[in-house]
């Protein structure tokens, strides 16, 4: 316990109360919201200055601390419950400081016991800030957390309504497209030489995949399907052919790099959707924005672990601000986009044990994704 060199100097402060009660007052920091409780705070200063002249004489650091402890809690729910700025409290406790330390410093005492005191006085306040803005912060953070936490659940209750929405809607598109494409089988059979069946057979696949896309995100795609082996490069072919209607009317010229053929373990229709949906974009952007459309595929061994599959176009940037939210559901750079087709690609290439990244500079756009050789993965040199 710090013995207090001159106890005389708690008594001219007595004296002094109220002079510096109405000094401070005048000093006193409150945003319009906190107006109404101006009363409240005064009475707070008057605690604090109260227990500084009275009980900081004691000399028991007990006392002391049992107030700080309950004096902040007291404040820092009293600012979270009224939403009010806890920099206003710091700023009139240091007025406090600041008017206490003015009338101190006229008092005729021996400097050494004035500095004493002041110090005291300081830690004091100090402390007292400290732990004010500590349990402040701490509940401030325990709200954020709560909200944030009740916006993800309604974010994925919305995202699951959705899907089971989407997954009864577009099941009844699927029954009839399919007997449509069963009968333009027929129909072409029978009459070979009409024009127009690659079309309208091409178009139907284009039909079915963003059905199929849409099913995905409510999993529905998922039962009844097993993991199988597949090429990887047999895979991209195949997207290209698929895509060469669109890739021939953009004229956009393709360059393939295979480091070596490749062949995994998964679900090869969700790969393929994946594939389709960000060269199909690719495609879409090149077509309205360059000359010279060029897209490049690259597949490489990063390490003994790990595959990867590059897919770059020299399409514009897309803009920083979006490039971090890109992956986000509804988040789209087109007019007419749902936002939904990189989503999905996120989440299979994710549900595949693998990441998806995009970069883009001023002429390249870059998307990587990046699978594991799993214990069942070949590579066939």
């Amino acid at each position: 316990m710090v013995s207090l060199p001159n106890k005389k100097l708690f008594v001219l402060l007595e004296e002094k109360k109220e002079a510096i009660l109405t000094e401070w007052e005048k000093k006193i920091i409150l945003t319009n919201d906190e107006d109404i409780l101006r009363e409240q705070v005064k009475k707070n200063g008057e605690i604090i200055l109260y227990v500084i002249i009275y009980d900081m004489p004691k000399n028991d650091q007990t006392i002391l601390d049992l107030f700080i402890k309950a004096f902040s809690s007291t404040i820092a729910k009293e600012r979270v419950n009224e939403n009010m700025n806890i920099g206003n409290f710091v700023y009139n406790i240091n007025a406090i400081r600041m008017t206490l330390n003015k009338h101190i410093y006229q008092f005729q005492q021996e400097w050494k016991d004035i500095q004493f005191i002041t110090n005291q006085i300081d830690h004091f306040l100090d402390r007292l800030l400290y732990l004010t803005v500590t349990l402040y912060t701490e509940a401030k953070n325990r709200i954020i957390e709560e909200k944030t936490k009740f916006i993800d659940l309604s974010h994925k209750d919305r995202l699951t309504l959705l899907g089971q929405m989407t997954s009864s809607f577009i099941h009844e598109f699927r029954n009839p497209l399919t007997s449509i494409q069963g009968f333009i089988q027929l129909l072409k059979a029978d009459h070979p030489s009409l024009k127009y069946w690659d079309i309208i057979s091409n178009e139907l696949e284009q039909l079915n995949y963003r059905i199929s896309q849409f099913l995905l995100l409510s999993k529905k795609e998922l039962i009844g399907k097993e993991k199988k082996f597949f090429s990887l490069n047999e895979l991209i072919d195949e997207v290209l052919t698929f895509l060469y209607p669109s890739i021939l009317d953009g004229n956009v010229e393709i360059t393939k790099n295979y480091e070596a053929p490749i062949t995994i373990f998964g679900y090869p229709d969700e790969i393929r959707q994946v594939l389709i949906n960000i060269i199909f974009n690719a495609i879409d952007v090149l077509v309205q924005y360059r000359t010279n459309p060029m897209i490049e595929i690259n597949i490489s061994i990063i390490n003994t672990e790990n595959i990867k599959v590059e897919i770059a176009n020299n399409g514009p940037m897309i803009p920083p601000h979006l490039i971090d939210s890109i992956f986000e559901p509804f988040v789209t750079t087109k007019k007419l986009g749902t936002g939904l087709g990189l989503f999905v690609c996120r989440e299979i290439i994710e549900k595949h044990k693998g990441s998806l990244t995009c970069h883009s500079e001023s002429d390249r756009t870059l998307f990587t994704i990046s699978l594991p050789l799993l214990k069942n993965t070949t590579i066939f040199n």
